[in-house]
């Protein structure tokens, strides 16, 4: 079984707010879902599995605290497919306040 130990990289999750504790103006598909928050830290117990509960220290020293669900977690975001007219309005942009 992989365990993070004190000091790892790790990513948490806990529910900031039930299904019934949802604000009654959001739409019926979130109603049913619960809040929830992902927070990534650095572990502060002596080690954990996947599932533990644990704390950890976030990059602004918050101290959080939640159920373990990654170790090591990775930034797997992007900026999504190239939207030409930006590309194009951004060449244009940068020629016409060259030109003034």
């Amino acid at each position: 079984m992989n365990r993070a130990v004190k000091g790892g990289w790790v990513e948490i999750e806990d529910q900031v707010l039930s299904r019934y504790e949802r604000a009654p103006q959001v739409p019926d598909d979130t109603k049913e879902t619960p809040l929830m928050m992902w927070t990534r830290g650095f572990l502060l117990e002596e080690s954990a599995a996947i599932g533990d509960w644990v704390s950890v220290r976030t990059l602004s020293g918050r101290i959080a605290r939640g159920k373990l669900v990654e170790i090591n977690p990775r930034f797997v975001h992007d900026f999504g497919n190239t939207v030409l007219e930006l590309l194009e309005t951004g060449v244009s942009l940068k020629e016409d306040l060259e030109n003034c």
